[in-house]
């Protein structure tokens, strides 16, 4: 004898649910948002102050690089620094230095998302060199340098300059127009390059002021300086367009086959249907069925007669 298992057609069920959700799990993936990937991050830099000096001591016997910033900060790594003093050690025997004073020294560099930007502020300053301890080298009143870099858009890059500046004790008015030469006979000479600004199509950087130095006061070869200075100077790269990553097509479903019609199984015992199979009988079957019972009484009664 065969046992039919019942419960065939709902594990059927069960197997074709979880089979939906498994398919309906990478559809809905696919289907989600595009995410964003950053493949660059940027940079940023800003200095107040950066020296590039040599400084000769005693008749050249002694000589001293002079390498000092002020507030030079990057990023990503640091972001904002605001220092108003810069000093060296070595040059003045034995005691500090001090190369820059000023009442405002700023200095930022950040880089956030698609976007990187860097921005100096010095004002009521005041630099020094080794041999001119009361005499300033330069004196201003404010400068300024920004640059910024957004994705998809020109680097930008622009300087902030007062009308004049002092230098070497003279008071000197700024022109766009070239370099400014400074001669102070027995004391020196200062060449100024300003609002130096330069753009590519991914970088930016602007520097208020640069100055070529070479000071000897007097000719007495007790200090002499040669060299440069850089103050407010600001740079950006671009960071990379932050791309979307497209979702993967998904694959075109393919056409679910027509399933297979399973045969009925019936169990043993099964109360029939009521629909029987035909015999041969046709609509007459009834009369000829209530003339055999007519015929079959009266042979009945005849019998019984006799």
């Amino acid at each position: 004898m065969y046992t039919i298992n019942f419960c065939t057609p709902a594990r059927r069920w069960s197997a074709a649910a979880v089979a939906c959700a498994l398919t309906a799990g990478p559809v809905a993936l696919a289907g989600a948002a595009p995410a964003y990937a950053t493949e660059g991050h940027g940079h940023a830099s800003a200095s107040v102050l950066r020296t590039e000096l040599d400084v000769s001591l005693l008749n050249k016997s002694v000589q001293v690089p002079l390498s000092v910033s002020l507030n030079e900060v990057e990023a990503p790594d640091s972001a904002r620094k605001t220092a108003l003093t810069a000093t060296l050690d070595g040059v003045n025997r034995g005691k500090p230095f001090s190369v820059l004073r000023a009442e405002v020294a700023d200095a930022v560099a950040t880089v956030e998302g698609d976007r990187a930007e860097a921005s100096t502020t010095l004002a009521d300053a005041r630099l020094h060199v080794p041999g001119l301890p009361l005499l300033s080298l330069v004196e201003l009143e404010a400068v300024g340098s920004k640059a910024v870099c957004q994705a998809g858009e020109t680097p930008h890059a622009s300087v902030t300059l007062p009308a004049a500046v002092t230098v070497l004790g003279k008071r000197v008015s700024l022109s766009a127009g070239g370099p400014t030469h400074v001669d102070v006979p027995g004391v020196g000479s200062v060449r100024l390059d300003l609002s130096m600004t330069e753009t590519t199509t991914s970088t930016a950087a602007a520097t208020a002021l640069k100055l070529e130095v070479s000071v000897n006061p007097a000719k007495l070869n007790v200090a002499e300086v040669e060299g440069r200075l850089t103050l407010a100077e600001s740079r950006c790269e671009t960071p990379a367009a932050a791309a979307a990553e497209e979702p993967e097509a998904a694959a075109p479903e393919a056409p679910d086959a027509p399933e297979k019609a399973e045969p009925a199984v019936e169990p043993q015992g099964a109360r029939a249907e009521t629909n029987l199979a035909e015999t041969g009988g046709d609509s007459a079957t009834p009369y000829v069925a209530a003339g055999a019972v007519a015929l079959l009484a009266a042979g009945g009664g005849a019998v019984l007669l006799s």
